[in-house]
């Protein structure tokens, strides 16, 4: 950032499917005063595959009007929609916002992968909310990016409305009922739109391992780009990892 920037404070854009209702909450209940957030929405009400396609066209404007509000980052608030097309559509993803925007941008699936690689996090569990199809993409991605993914439980919920109506409490029972702490480096609950943030402390008091959500991932990658990571008080071990300069 440059001094008249840090005299502002800080901004982040966020990109987010029309019906989530958890991105911008769990950012903001994060983030010192001085940071605001700034949303732009895409339209998707169910998580499906076609629907996610059909939402990621949007992104590209979504990305060119944040860049008016003269933010300092944009992030991609959507794991799956960035990991839909296979290996490397999230580095494209990433590239396609930043230069819409003209500032660096970030995309969920890519911020994951670069938060277990900052937690040298090799073999981890994974909760979701999603359906089988969608598990199995985001397993592939998973173990593409060179994570051994020990295992992945999803609810089968493809309304985005109901996901976001599920409470941290839903998210640390799912965790605690299907992962085992000995065979894992750490866990990740995937979904924006997943309540989930709020239960990371508990959830590694209670499993002895690193836990990222998506939205904590984001959130973290997001602050790193945008050279904001100092004003950050995220929950668990990631927030206490710097982010690697792109």
């Amino acid at each position: 950032m440059t001094d008249a920037d840090a005299d502002r404070g800080g901004r982040l854009g966020l990109i987010v499917p029309s019906s989530n209702t958890t991105a911008e909450p769990e950012f903001r209940a994060f983030l010192p005063d001085g940071i605001t957030v700034h949303g732009a929405r895409m339209a998707l009400e169910s998580v499906t595959v076609d629907e996610l396609d059909a939402m990621s066209d949007d992104a590209a404007r979504a990305a060119e009007l944040l860049g008016h509000a003269d933010v300092d980052a944009v992030a991609y608030a959507c794991t799956t929609g960035s990991l839909l097309h296979g290996p490397g559509f999230d580095i494209e993803l990433e590239a396609r916002l930043q230069e819409a925007a003209g500032v660096p941008a970030v995309a969920t699936a890519r911020s994951v992968v670069r938060a277990l690689e900052a937690l040298e996090a090799k073999r981890i569990a994974v909760a979701t909310p999603y359906t089988t199809e969608l598990d199995d993409r985001e397993r592939a991605f998973l173990e593409d990016a060179g994570v051994d993914v020990a295992s992945i439980d999803g609810r089968g919920l493809a309304a985005n409305t109901a996901i976001g109506a599920l409470t941290p409490d839903d998210a640390a029972r799912q965790v605690l009922e299907g992962v085992d702490g000995d065979d894992i480096d750490a866990v990740f609950v995937s979904c924006t739109n997943y309540r989930s943030l709020a239960v990371v402390d508990d959830l590694e008091s209670r499993l002895g391992v690193p836990v990222i959500t998506s939205n904590g991932a984001t959130l973290w990658d997001a602050c790193g780009a945008a050279g904001l990571e100092d004003a950050l008080d995220g929950p668990g071990a990631l927030f206490d990892r710097d982010r690697e300069p792109l």
